[in-house]
């Protein structure tokens, strides 16, 4: 096997880690998820895909449709919404804000973010969709079309309603869609206090961020805290740490301590138990193929993308990985032409393929060059093709973590 065959061989094991293989893990949270934020690859799992009430996890969703409003320019940072009855009745967690005054989308975002207020969400759907009803239906649109596939939001704030269920997957479906699509205003999520507002007697209302992985110093750098009787103590968290990214949703436990232990030990697991290998760069040669009658003797074979797998730190030692192609090639080839694939087999997981492609043009040898290239084999016989080939065990299995 050459070198690169062997990097090739080595790249289907890895991949081979992402198909939802998960170190044993036992979490007392009725519904949970973990995700690495760059290849999608699942840590842990429990009843992630049963609808559950989110609570105030809810107001992922919100955020999400006001960033994108403030990013289509629909909405600015500066404007100023006003604070219907409805706003200021509302129960609940609050930023206090007064009926009848003006509020800037600023002062609103921090006061929905780091103070869960249910009075700054109506706040912002008032004021951009004219009323949280229609707020809400945008809400919905607009989470089928970011990958949310179960999810119903019935209103703004996750206040009670049987109808507003939400899945942990979608959850970490939205804090992901944050993160990646709308840097700019994310750091609100780490923000760790927000004053707004005074008390009766003229104070000043101090009101600090309820995620309590902000306080511990251990990477986490967001997202949001829910509770209601029905949903319990829930969670749904991003941090990074080694330069790496997670996500991690959980819900039903019981107190807030419980919630915090939790989510610290899930957010530990995941740089504890898995890693992150960055193998190949987009287009990057894995292995050459050899070229029947082309005016090339062989042609690269690459990956059609930047490849980055999670994988456990204890499974690398059993992956049985082919790389499979019909050889030689027969000229001409075409540069993206797909050529075969790498196939990666290990106990416990499903079979994973993927794909290989020319990386670059190869154009067919002249017609005297032709005949002569098949009198010559016809004479000599040929060497040209490929067999598939299985990967070897060896140090070099931990190339990349």
């Amino acid at each position: 096997m050459t070198p690169k065959a062997f990097r090739a061989a080595l790249l289907g094991a890895f991949l081979a880690l992402t198909t939802g293989a998960e170190a044993a893990y036992e979490t007392p949270a009725s519904h949970a998820l973990l995700v690495d934020y760059e290849t999608g690859a699942i840590m842990v799992e429990k009843n992630a895909d049963e609808l559950m009430p989110p609570a105030s996890m809810s107001k992922l969703m919100t955020a999400y449709l006001v960033f994108k409003t403030l990013k289509d320019e629909r909405l600015r940072l500066t404007d100023q919404l006003p604070v219907s009855q409805k706003a200021w009745r509302m129960g609940g967690s609050k930023m206090f804000v007064m009926v009848g005054t003006r509020v800037g989308v600023e002062d609103l975002l921090r006061g929905m973010i780091i103070q869960s207020g249910n009075d700054a969400c109506i706040v912002l759907a008032e004021g951009i969709s004219g009323s949280e009803e229609r707020f809400v239906e945008e809400m919905n649109r607009l989470a089928r079309q970011i990958g949310v596939t179960k999810s119903v939001f019935r209103n703004t704030t996750g206040w009670p309603d049987p109808e507003h269920l939400a899945t942990a997957r979608d959850l970490a479906t939205i804090a992901r869609r944050i993160v990646a699509d709308f840097p700019e205003y994310y750091h609100f999520y780490s923000e760790i206090d927000f004053t707004y507002g005074k008390d009766a007697k003229g104070k000043d209302i101090r009101q600090g961020n309820r995620n309590p992985l902000l306080y511990k110093n251990i990477g986490v750098d967001g997202l949001k805290t829910g509770h209601t009787d029905a949903s319990g103590y829930g969670l749904t968290f991003s941090g990074l740490r080694e330069g790496r990214r997670v996500i991690g949703v959980i819900n039903g436990m019981k107190t807030m301590n419980a919630r915090s232990q939790e989510a610290e030990r899930l957010f530990d697991h995941a740089y504890a138990e898995f890693t992150n290998a960055r193998l190949f760069a987009k287009g990057e040669t894995v292995d050459d193929a050899q070229v029947w009658l082309g005016q090339r003797p062989d042609v690269p074979l690459v990956v059609e993308d930047a490849v980055t797998v999670t994988l456990t730190r204890k499974a690398r030692r059993e992956m049985k990985v082919r790389l499979i192609y019909d050889g030689p090639v027969a000229a001409p080839v075409v540069k993206g032409q797909p050529i075969g694939k790498i196939e990666i087999t290990a106990p416990g997981f499903e079979t994973v393929e993927r794909r290989v492609v020319a990386g670059a043009d190869v154009d067919r040898l002249g017609m005297p060059q032709r005949l002569f290239a098949a009198f010559n084999h016809l004479l000599y016989g040929s060497s040209a093709g490929a067999a598939p080939q299985q990967a070897q065990k060896g140090a070099r299995l931990n190339r990349g973590s």
